[in-house]
């Protein structure tokens, strides 16, 4: 019986989607249950999990026992980085 390529493709495509939003689920549990936020809230402002690694990893920075100075130039060397989740949380707040 041949493969019927378009149908695994479109199978192999809704498991990858399946995957990763019980992955982006995850994600936003974990980062949820550190904040203020509710899942949904994460999800709603960080779809994008590159973005909610982003915002770990400022969170990771802001919460160290470094002194203010530290934390202000590592937060400096990776502003790029950091833009978009800074403004994301900026506009949740203000």
């Amino acid at each position: 019986m041949p493969i019927n390529w378009d149908e695994f493709d479109a199978e192999l495509d809704g498991i990858i989607d399946q995957c990763a939003d019980a992955t982006d689920a995850q994600l936003a549990s974990k980062i949820s249950s550190i904040t203020r936020m509710t899942d949904d809230e994460v999800q709603e402002l960080f779809p994008d999990p590159a973005d909610v690694k982003k915002l770990k990893d400022l969170m990771v920075i802001v919460k160290s026992a470094e002194d203010r100075n530290t934390k202000i130039n590592r937060i400096v060397e990776n502003a790029e980085s950091f833009a978009g989740v800074t403004l994301t949380l900026l506009q949740k707040f203000v």
